[in-house]
């Protein structure tokens, strides 16, 4: 992938880590590829790329997760209202948790795709809903996949985008709930608890 002009490094305050995204922010696109190392819940390095189609519906994602005596991979590849969820593992990683998802056909009608280990991945619902300086109050709730870090088992999920103010989007899942702070171009600056955007 060639070099990509924008570079995006996030303190993780979970845990010890970094997370360094290079992203190619277009007007109606983004590009990206990253990394995340992490020494939870064991020590693991996360490397990841992305590509999305017009209006920012995740095409392809691939992640892969590495740490001492095992090495994880999963790509998800968009066509049309399906996905096609390719996998593969070497070594032992210490949990019976497969990579992927056993039926895909459980992603149909989802659109984006949420990688755990990364604020970078809140940026394709928020820029693809609109919610950049849309009306306060404004919400949609929309299927995910979300990808756990480091097993990569692939979950579908319910997420919910609520704007608060120019700068604030609620997200919530569940039970777990976090007030945003984004920038002008959507991108996470402060995910409470979670990442805290360096620079």
């Amino acid at each position: 992938m060639s070099p990509l002009p924008r570079a995006l490094l996030w303190d993780r305050m979970v845990e010890v880590g970094t997370d360094i995204a290079l992203v190619d922010l277009r007007p109606d696109k983004l590009l990206a590829h990253g990394q995340v190392v992490a020494a939870e819940p064991v020590p693991h390095a996360c490397r990841y790329t992305l590509t999305t189609v017009d209006g920012f519906a995740t095409d392809t994602m691939t992640v892969e997760s590495e740490g001492a005596g095992w090495q994880r991979e999963v790509r998800l590849e968009r066509t049309g209202n399906s996905w096609r969820v390719i996998t593969s593992e070497q070594g032992k990683f210490g949990s019976v948790q497969l990579p992927g998802i056993v039926d895909p056909g459980r992603l149909g009608g989802v659109l984006d795709v949420d990688l755990e280990a990364t604020a970078l991945t809140n940026t394709l619902p928020i820029r693809r809903l609109g919610l950049l300086g849309a009306e306060p109050g404004t919400t949609h709730t929309v299927p995910m996949a979300w990808i756990r870090v480091p097993s990569l088992q692939v979950i579908p999920v319910e997420q919910t985008y609520t704007v608060i103010d120019a700068d604030t989007i609620r997200y919530s899942s569940g039970s777990f709930t976090a007030d945003l702070t984004v920038d002008k171009d959507g991108f996470v600056v402060n995910y409470p608890g979670y990442a805290s955007l360096v620079s």
